[in-house]
């Protein structure tokens, strides 16, 4: 039990990335576990998994909704987790000096479900595969949304490969695109169109905030307010805790000295203007020094 403890103070003192990875490789080790009992009691694994992943069939679809949220948590393969979950950590790390962990999680979401509808779109309108059975599991469509985005929103952040040296993240997006697109047949048509759907979504993300738009907001205000009902607090209660913090009183306490502020600290009212910059006039148009000040605020709230 103390292992199993263990575990559960790491994962509670994670951050939203590492607890993404934590609960990939759980579902993982439970798959597999299942998967042996299965097989000693001559169980069907495939009928299993499609208790968590996604149908190409609407109708199985409708009558297990929740698989379209465990499909991007599960994999059974254990080539296809390993690649996942190393993309996920070595991207999703530079993605997290940029953008909150929120943003990360509305990524991967929108990610993997944009991924699900062309999944869906292709075998249910396509002439040679309507009719065919197939099914989605896995996180690749999330996990492609996220190195999309980050390569877009910062093409030029180099990161050291083996046998190759530093290399910009936007050739390795490049060659995942490509390879994506060259790889696509019959067989493979369905996971392709969904790994095509992630990175069309990370694409779009870093393109809408680079122009002040967030299109994660609206599906994170839905996720905070289910986890506020689900915590017992209403709609209401979560508004009125939103103007508390915005009450005058709160307002004095932000309102320290410069020189109260840690060096690196950039005010609420320098970020709210380089916000706006970007939003009138785009990224492209902040100055080094703004652009620095933005990534110094981006790492403070990652902390």
């Amino acid at each position: 039990m103390a292992f199993i403890d263990d575990i559960r103070r790491t994962y509670s003192g994670s951050s939203l990335l590492t607890r993404i990875i934590f609960i990939n490789i759980g579902v993982f080790l439970l798959l597999r576990i299942l998967a042996v009992g299965a097989l000693l009691f001559n169980v069907n694994v495939e009928g299993m998994l499609h208790w968590v992943d996604v149908s190409s069939n609407l109708g199985v679809l409708l009558r297990r909704p929740w698989t379209v949220v465990t499909f991007m948590f599960a994999h059974f393969d254990v080539w296809s987790i390993l690649f996942n979950l190393l993309w996920l950590y070595w991207i999703g790390r530079i993605f997290m000096e940029f953008f909150s962990p929120k943003q990360l999680m509305g990524v991967y979401l929108l990610g993997g479900w944009a991924g699900m509808l062309l999944f869906l779109l292709a075998y249910n309108i396509l002439p040679h595969l309507v009719g065919l059975q197939n099914c989605l599991i896995g996180a690749s469509a999330s996990v492609l949304a996220i190195v999309v985005a980050t390569a877009v929103y910062v093409p030029d952040y180099k990161i050291g490969l083996l046998f190759l040296g530093e290399v910009s993240l936007k050739w390795i997006a490049i060659v995942v695109i490509i390879f994506t697109v060259l790889t696509l047949d019959k067989t493979n048509l369905g996971s392709s169109l969904a790994h095509i759907g992630g990175m069309l979504v990370g694409a779009w993300y870093a393109w809408r905030i680079r122009r002040g738009r967030d299109i994660t907001r609206p599906l994170n205000a839905v996720i905070d307010s289910v986890f506020g009902l689900f915590n017992g607090r209403s709609w209401k209660s979560l508004k009125s805790m939103t103007a508390k913090k915005e009450s005058p009183a709160s307002g004095t306490r932000k309102q320290t000295s410069r020189a109260a502020r840690p060096a690196d600290e950039v005010s609420e009212e320098e970020l709210d203007r380089i916000l706006g910059k970007i939003k009138t006039a785009g990224y492209d148009a902040l100055t080094d020094e703004e652009r620095d000040q933005l990534f110094k605020a981006s790492r403070r709230r990652n902390v």
